[in-house]
């Protein structure tokens, strides 16, 4: 596709979108620097760190703290790639877009529906761990409060994009305040000794207890599925760019702040957690946040984090509302999704393709009410693989995008990722490594056969289609 095409192919999707508004695609650009600054911030922090980083100390003790700055480096090298082709081209939809432009439409087709998956199973988890979260204050049913929560966030998404990105930006603020308050407190136990662990806090129960690799270097290994999950949702930025007020501007920005919002938010934070509180202290399914603050003395503690949990289950339920829609409307723009999506409201959103997301999110409520446990589990473990595969359709779709860009066929972007592509297939097999990993451990290999299924039932859909729904730019213009 040249660079004529692209743009001829862009105007076709605005014109698709009605009298929408003036944003890209028929959106509104109705998101802000800070707005954006803060969901960048936010995408990177949720219940992966907030719960399931106990499990991630048992398993690895010390080092988890090197596996998530090594993930975090790979995390910096996916953002960077996303961000240079945001330059080249800042559409909603991106990951899609980018898949269906340089691998090929039916990599297109399928990143936009497991992307739009992954967000639904998302906000099905979170938004029934938000509820199980209320039942630590009140003796609330927890489908009510799902329901409560479900219908509240999907109410928000309808009525402007600038209202989502202020409950984004609370959201995050709250989540952001929580670990710099953790952080300091910490550092405090450490420096002047107060508090009940003030006799026992040292930087050398990093590597005192069995050493800085307790169970040895594939203990380590074994947690990498876990610290990816953790970063899940930080691409996130991606899916605003089409209604960024000054993408070109705004979005390098927010994606240059991925190094350190690592080093202070997951590195720094349980380096902190650990020279306070030995690793050993810490046990699968106890947030480790509030495990610090009781071995601290700090009773309060345990209320604070479980209202901070609670607000990154909410903001990952809002975001999941977010992206859903603006997903299949890019499918249905291009003929790979019924056309119903491609409806906007007057204020610029996607009316029927947020609402048919919500009502899937209501399902899984229900199946949750009838089936609570360990069925959860595996749905999250898909989520953590469906996810995964965004990541690894922006990482291939820059290496061909530059491959074009340096030989002339496309325009270069402003915003070039760094060491590419040698940093990109770094973070292509680093991805390996973790799918390796995954189909390891029992816990998260159920993902694994279910992928394939979900891979089949994509393929047979795609067979089926219209094939003017195959040529994505015959697509867009029959949708005028």
């Amino acid at each position: 596709m040249t660079s004529a095409q692209v743009d001829e192919g862009q105007v076709d999707k605005a014109q698709a979108g009605g009298n929408a508004g003036a944003g890209g695609e028929g959106y509104q650009r109705g998101l802000g620097a800070r707005q954006i600054q803060m969901i960048a911030i936010g995408g990177a922090i949720g219940t992966g760190l907030f719960l399931g980083a106990g499990k991630a100390i048992d398993r690895a003790g010390p080092s988890l703290i090197l596996a998530y700055a090594i993930a975090g480096l790979v995390i910096f090298f996916i953002m960077r790639a996303l961000g240079e082709l945001l330059m080249y081209r800042p559409v909603s939809g991106s990951f899609s877009e980018y898949a269906r432009e340089f691998i090929g439409p039916f990599s297109g087709f399928v990143t936009g529906w497991t992307y739009w998956l992954f967000w639904v199973v998302t906000g099905i988890t979170e938004v029934t761990a938000a509820a199980l979260y209320m039942t630590y204050w009140w003796n609330i049913p927890q489908w009510l409060s799902a329901l409560v929560f479900t219908v509240i966030l999907y109410g928000a998404n309808l009525i402007s994009v600038k209202l989502f990105g202020e409950l984004e930006f609370w959201f995050s603020m709250v989540k952001v305040t929580a670990i710099i308050g953790m952080i300091l407190i910490c550092a405090g136990v450490l420096t002047i000794g107060f508090s009940d662990a003030g006799d026992t806090a040292t930087v050398s129960n990093l590597w005192n207890d069995g050493g800085f690799f307790p169970n040895g270097i594939t203990g380590t290994l074994m947690t990498l599925q876990i610290v990816m999950f953790a970063f899940l949702a930080v691409e996130l930025v991606g899916v605003t760019a089409g209604e960024s007020k000054d993408p070109r501007t705004v979005l390098p920005k927010a994606i240059n702040t991925v190094p350190w919002r690592i080093a202070v938010f997951y590195v720094g934070a349980l380096i902190m957690i650990l020279s306070v509180v030995p690793w050993s202290t810490f046990k699968p399914g106890v947030s480790p946040f509030v495990k610090a603050f009781e071995e601290m003395g700090f009773g309060i503690g345990a209320a604070i984090v479980n209202f901070v949990v609670l607000t990154a289950a909410l903001s990952s339920c809002n975001s999941g509302m977010y992206s859903t829609g603006r997903m299949l409307r890019d499918l249905a723009l291009n003929g790979q999704g019924p056309r119903a999506f491609t409806r906007l409201t007057r204020n610029g959103l996607p009316l029927v393709g947020t609402t048919f997301s919500a009502a899937l999110m209501l399902v899984g409520v229900w199946i949750n009410y009838q089936w609570p446990g360990e069925a959860f589990t595996y749905v999250v473990s898909f989520a953590t693989i469906s996810g995964m595969w965004a990541w690894i359709m922006i990482l291939t779709s820059q290496i061909r995008y530059r491959r074009k860009a340096d030989a002339g066929l496309l325009p270069p972007s402003s915003f070039k990722a760094p060491g590419a592509p040698f940093a990109s297939w770094f973070a292509l097999c680093f991805i390996g490594l973790v799918i390796v990993m995954m189909a390891i451990d029992k816990d998260t290999r159920i993902s694994l056969y279910c992928a394939p299924l979900w891979a089949l039932l994509l393929f047979v859909s795609y067979r089926v289609l219209p094939s003017r729904a195959k040529e994505p730019e015959k697509a867009t213009t029959e949708t005028r």
